[in-house]
């Protein structure tokens, strides 16, 4: 398993600058720049101004130039200064970087195990209110938007009923430290990781319920029951590994998406991580933050999908073997 692994990582520094390279010029498609945002703001938006504002933050030079400098810096792992924030990006990122983390790997993880629980279960009841039930919520939830989902759960279990806090990672001035703080957190950490887990748990569920249903037709299923295997053994022992493996695949591209998705709760929740923060550099042009996010948030999928391509070769030992 080490050798197709390692070689995919090679493959996949080629991945991310490419990947790093398009963002630098898609960002730049977009019509303005911090300059003009700060002049703007300013009050006081002469040419003049305007003109030292964009040689002090080297937007005068050709696109050209500006993105050998962008590349050069890359290669030097320096993903330069903030305009906005007045911090270097890397500070940034590493300062939110474990709030988002904090929000998406409990939440892949409730949505993987529970959407193939549900999955397993409405496989095994076909035709039953319980299949009919699965399927009907997993729709639901499934085409519900999550802003919509997040706003609800404010609504009922921050106003109406005020169980849980409606936003932010702490109790601002509690000054909690130890057991108390992380209860503190986890208490915030609810709503959110609920509005994100309810729409991807949907898809497993459905995903998993297909992918059980298609390996049950299979010959070698047959082959098992008529071995006199009692219904459940041929369920998770035969059934259940050959099914997980469509939905592994599909965990991996899902991080991508799931990164977006924190922006949309990230906003709603006031939740202090990278989607928060990269909504803030969109509307404030600050360039070198937005595309320090968008590398950041590469490495993680690439490096995701490596990890999830490892794990399928674990799970079905037949692609090691060709």
């Amino acid at each position: 398993m080490i050798k197709p692994v390692l070689s995919r990582l090679w493959r996949s520094v080629a991945i991310v600058v490419a990947i790093a390279a398009l963002n630098f010029i898609i960002v730049h498609m977009a019509p303005g720049d911090v300059a003009d945002v700060m002049a703007g703001e300013s009050g006081a938006a002469s040419p003049e101004y305007l003109a030292d504002l964009k040689q002090r933050f080297g937007l005068d030079q050709p696109l050209i130039v500006q993105f050998f400098v962008y590349m050069g810096r890359m290669a030097q792992f320096d993903l330069g200064y903030s305009f906005r924030f007045g911090r270097p990006v890397a500070s940034l990122i590493f300062e939110r970087l474990p709030a988002t983390l904090i929000l998406a790997i409990p939440t892949l993880m409730l949505a993987f195990v529970m959407g193939s629980v549900l999955g397993v279960v409405a496989s095994r009841r076909v035709g039953t209110w319980r299949d009919a039930a699965i399927s009907v919520g997993a729709l639901v939830f499934y085409a519900t938007p999550l802003f919509w989902i997040g706003l609800m759960l404010i609504i009922l279990f921050g106003v109406k009923l005020g169980w849980l806090p409606t936003g932010g990672m702490q109790t601002i001035g509690a000054n909690y430290t130890g057991f108390a703080y992380v209860l503190d957190v986890g208490r915030h950490m609810i709503l959110p990781v609920v509005t994100l887990s309810l729409f991807y748990m949907a898809y497993y569920a459905r995903l998993m319920r297909a992918s059980m249903l298609e390996v049950f037709g299979q010959d070698f299923i047959a082959t098992a029951r008529s071995k006199g295997l009692s219904e459940g053994r041929v369920a998770y022992r035969h059934v259940l590994r050959n099914a997980l493996l469509p939905v592994v695949t599909v965990l991996g591209l899902q991080v991508a998406h799931l990164l977006g998705g924190t922006v949309l709760v990230e906003t709603v929740f006031g939740w202090p991580g990278l989607g928060r923060l990269a909504f803030d550099s969109v509307l404030s042009r600050d360039v070198n933050l937005l595309l320090g996010i968008l590398l950041m948030s590469s490495i993680l999928v690439v490096s995701t999908n490596i990890a999830v391509e490892a794990l399928y070769r674990w799970l079905d030992p037949r692609i090691g073997a060709a």
